[in-house]
């Protein structure tokens, strides 16, 4: 990705600049670990079986661990780093609800966890082509993320994304013992179709529809979880979708509340004329209020006044 300074007319290509050691894009993320994936950063150089993990974070949309690792150079394999890594926390799990406990200071359960959401996030300044061909299917529980440093200080942070229907599965076909095998058992990558394939045909074409004009917004992209469906602006959450059977139920991320009253930055109001959005509240631990809009929609021609409310997120997003 190159990017450029605008003068007047005239475009100018800014110098790329390097990180000079892996801490430094380490540091750089860790403390930016929300910002950039919407993740609870927990802790860094966590030592775990044989392996030193770099970063582990939690999901809490998901209720799920993340392991972050950077890399400034080519010579290792993902597949092989990402589904050991996958594999010591399933055999871990206690251990990583501990460090997560004694970390934060919070208490999770094993119960609280879903194990099938686990994933390896590695970041690095670039990724050769044997690397992002290694993970090039549509269920490999890692993400590969490239970040570039300018002068000026700017970053850029870009993903490398699949584009392959292909399962990983089939290299582990036939060998119930592999790695690959073991952890997919209990790791799943979930995909649209796993969401679409059980409704009635009335309600696929409404997301049909609705998924249409969302890929219209050059900017946007789907990040599909067990649960739900969520359209994101760069990295944030416009909004997440939950099929059911009889509808699109629809949660739109207001902020939160502290106790004193305070909103959050950007505390999200929608317009919304025909009061098709309900407002839902629920206590965080800290004390603090979480805020949603929830948006059931079931009927084909409402789906042009819903767009008209997720875009006043979207451009909220600015």
């Amino acid at each position: 990705m190159q990017l450029y300074q605008s003068n007047g007319s005239i475009l100018n290509p800014l110098e790329r600049d390097s990180f000079k050691l892996e801490r430094d894009i380490q540091a750089l993320v860790e403390k930016n670990m929300e910002v950039l994936f919407g993740l609870e950063f927990v802790s860094t150089e966590f030592s775990i079986a044989e392996f030193r993990l770099d970063s582990l974070a939690f999901d809490n949309q998901n209720n799920a661990f993340v392991i972050v690792e950077y890399k400034k150079g080519h010579s290792y394999s993902v597949v092989d780093q990402g589904y050991s890594y996958l594999s010591t926390m399933l055999n871990n799990k206690a251990e990583f609800i501990l460090e997560y406990n004694e970390k934060t200071g919070k208490q999770l359960k094993r119960t609280d966890i879903d194990w099938t959401s686990s994933r390896v996030i590695f970041v690095s300044p670039s990724f050769n082509a044997y690397q992002k061909n290694s993970v090039n299917f549509k269920d490999v529980p890692f993400e590969l993320w490239e970040i570039k440093k300018f002068d000026g200080e700017l970053v850029a942070f870009e993903q490398c994304k699949s584009s392959s229907d292909e399962s990983i599965e089939k290299l582990s076909k036939g060998n119930n013992s592999s790695v690959i095998s073991k952890v997919s058992s209990e790791v799943k990558v979930f995909s649209e179709e796993d969401h679409v394939s059980n409704l009635n045909e009335a309600i696929k074409l409404i997301w049909e529809k609705l998924r249409d004009k969302i890929k219209n917004y050059s900017d946007s992209s789907f990040f599909v979880t067990k649960g739900y469906i969520s359209w994101k602006r760069d990295n944030t959450a416009v909004c997440f979708i939950h099929f059911r059977k009889k509808e699109l139920r629809i949660e739109v991320l207001r902020g939160n509340t502290k106790e004193n009253g305070e909103t959050s930055k950007g505390f999200f109001t929608v317009d919304d004329p025909k009061e098709m959005s309900a407002k839902r509240s629920w206590t965080w631990k800290s004390g603090a209020q979480g805020h949603v809009y929830v948006i059931g929609l079931n009927n084909l021609d409402d789906v042009e006044y819903v767009m008209f409310l997720l875009e006043q997120k979207y451009n909220s997003m600015d």
